[in-house]
């Protein structure tokens, strides 16, 4: 088994979750892209290799069983082990006009495919990689949320919390959840847990609105996910410290 920390980022071939997997590599992890599509995790593993990152494509479908554990046995395959496993991939679901998703006449297909990628999938790669995470001395699992995920902002008429977004934000409100529940199942595993927002980061997920790059996006995924042994667990972050629930 390689004594080089090893990393795995899902949705890695672009916007933040690239830069993630840039900043892991950076601090000298070994860094699986993991991505859907071909070219693209193949062209983000070149121009992390280009960049002087150890980085290699991991195919991945949070979305289906068999490529998670697939997934799984690939990273045991090169490394043995997993230290930190930053579960970024995630869709925002069909928006209406000024980025609305509105309750009262929101699709349940729709509402299905968005939990079954942003909480089903991350319960589903957390769980595939869990024996891998325990041969680490200091494992630690990052799930990437959003401050619209958090029910105290969303219900302070004081705090602009822009559009209603009756898909996406529960949807990181149930992953802020089930956050805690991990975090709280671990307790003493050494398995430290957390949730991170990357802020209003302009990617193609937006149309490019944000005021904030994918570098300053990533930053608060990479410092939970290189957090110091006895560092805090079953946490909501941003830069700015810790975001109400």
């Amino acid at each position: 088994m390689s004594e080089q920390k090893t990393a795995l980022v899902t949705g890695a071939n672009k916007g933040i979750g690239y830069e993630i997997a840039a900043g892991l590599g950076a601090l000298g992890y070994l860094v699986g892209i993991g991505a859907r599509d071909r070219a693209r995790r193949a062209a983000a593993v070149e121009k992390l290799s280009a960049a002087g990152a150890d980085a290699f494509g991991v195919p991945l479908d949070v979305t289906d069983d068999r490529s998670v554990k697939e997934a799984a046995e690939l990273v045991e395959r090169r490394a043995g082990h997993l230290d930190a496993l930053v579960n970024n991939a995630g869709i925002a679901g069909e928006l209406g006009p000024d980025w609305t998703q509105d309750p009262t006449s929101a699709d349940f297909d729709d509402l299905r495919a968005v939990v079954e990628t942003n909480v089903i999938g991350v319960m589903r790669v957390t769980n595939a990689m869990l024996p891998l995470l325990r041969r680490s001395a200091s494992p630690r699992v990052v799930n990437a949320s959003s401050s619209v995920g958090s029910l105290t902002r969303q219900a302070d008429p004081g705090v602009d919390v822009g559009p209603v977004m009756a898909v996406y934000a529960p949807s990181k409100s149930f992953l802020n959840a089930v956050t805690v529940q991990y975090a709280r199942r671990l307790a003493g595993t050494g398995i430290l847990v957390n949730a991170a927002c990357p802020g209003f980061v302009a990617t193609d997920f937006n149309g490019f609105h944000g005021p904030r790059t994918p570098e300053q996006g990533a930053a608060t995924a990479i410092r939970l996910a290189t957090l110091a042994d006895g560092g805090p667990t079953g946490g909501f972050f941003e830069d700015d410290g810790v975001i109400p629930w």
